[in-house]
Formats: structure tokens, C-alpha cells, sequence
């Protein structure tokens, strides 16, 4: 594994960390009202969204994937800390404490994908984006599926592995394309 592949996953993680923040200060933790499946749906939108910008050639709004897979990590952080939680309905959640917890997965998936980088000798990088969100829609459905069967898999690792997964691949599209805006300066 390149030296690289930590540092821009770590500037990629930043932004997304960013973002989460801010928005944050705008809103709060009103996303504790959202069930797992609430969720999950909300990711399906911007990963959808994502496949439909790829596809077509004319655009009606302005933004590109960009937002969009920086909302898919961000939204399924805020999953994985909503399946640590609970539904207990604690809505007004310490900035400080959703930081620690935001910090806490997005260095699990760092983790993980350091793992799976070692192991895979980095074929990401020879991937297109436009697997990354097949891949994310297909993981996507996995965990409708778990869902829809009240969580219960007889072989198949969790929603949490499929949330993790969706986070590496929306921060490697995340890369990818910082790498081609570079290219074309």
C-alpha cells in the first residue's frame, strides 16, 4: 500500500468530518428521530442520485457526486451510531460526545480499510467510479433485506459491515475524483 492512499483517505475523512460538523451546528442532532430503515433509505437517495448523474448526460441542479458521496459517509455514520444508541429518543446529544462517536466509526473504517487495502493490494485504484456506486446500491439492498428480515442473516455479516463498506467506497469515489479535478488543472 502507498504511503497515499492514508493520507488522501485522511483529507477525504476530513471533509466529510467537516461538513458533519457544520451541519451540526445548523441542526443539531435531529437525525436521532430517524429509524435504521429511515436511514438507510436516505443513503439509497444520494447513492441513486449518484448513478443518476453518471448516466445522464443533462443535469437540472448544479451539484455533482461530490455532496453526494460525502453525504453516503455521513450518513452511514449517523447509522452506526443510531444502531449504538438506540431508539431511546435522546434527541439533544452534546457536540462533543457525537464528535467522539462520529471519530470512533470513521477510524473503525479507516481501520478496516487499511485491512482490506493490505489484502486487496489496492484494486480500488483500478476501479471506476461508477462501480464504487454500484457496489454502494448493491449494498444498499443487502441491508434492506437484513432489515426487512428484522436483522436476522444465516450467513452474511450485519448492516454495520455493509454501513462500514458504503463509507470506504463513497471515501475512495471521494479520492478518485479529488484526483481527477488535479488532472484537469
Amino acid at each position: 500500500m502507498t504511503q497515499d492512499t492514508a493520507k488522501q483517505f485522511d483529507v477525504a475523512m476530513a471533509a466529510c468530518k467537516d461538513i458533519f460538523l457544520t451541519k451540526m451546528k445548523d441542526y443539531g442532532t435531529a437525525w436521532r428521530v430517524l429509524r435504521p430503515e429511515s436511514l438507510t433509505d436516505q443513503i439509497y437517495i444520494k447513492a441513486n442520485r449518484i448513478r443518476s448523474l453518471q448516466e445522464k448526460e443533462m443535469h437540472k441542479v448544479s451539484e455533482d457526486e461530490w455532496p453526494e458521496f460525502i453525504g453516503i459517509v455521513n450518513y452511514s455514520v449517523i447509522a452506526l451510531i443510531q444502531l449504538e444508541l438506540g431508539n431511546n429518543f435522546t434527541l439533544n446529544i452534546p457536540p462533543d460526545e457525537v464528535e467522539k462517536l462520529y471519530d470512533k466509526y470513521i477510524n473503525q473504517a479507516r481501520s478496516l480499510m487499511l485491512d482490506k487495502n493490505h489484502d486487496y493490494d489496492e484494486a480500488w485504484r483500478n476501479m471506476r467510479i461508477s462501480s464504487y456506486t454500484d457496489i454502494i446500491l448493491m449494498k444498499l439492498l443487502r441491508v434492506k433485506q437484513i432489515e426487512d428480515n428484522k436483522g436476522s442473516t444465516y450467513i452474511s455479516e450485519g448492516v454495520d459491515a455493509n454501513y462500514f463498506d458504503m463509507i470506504n467506497y463513497a471515501l475512495f469515489a471521494l479520492i478518485k475524483l479529488e484526483e481527477q479535478r488535479k488532472n484537469v488543472k
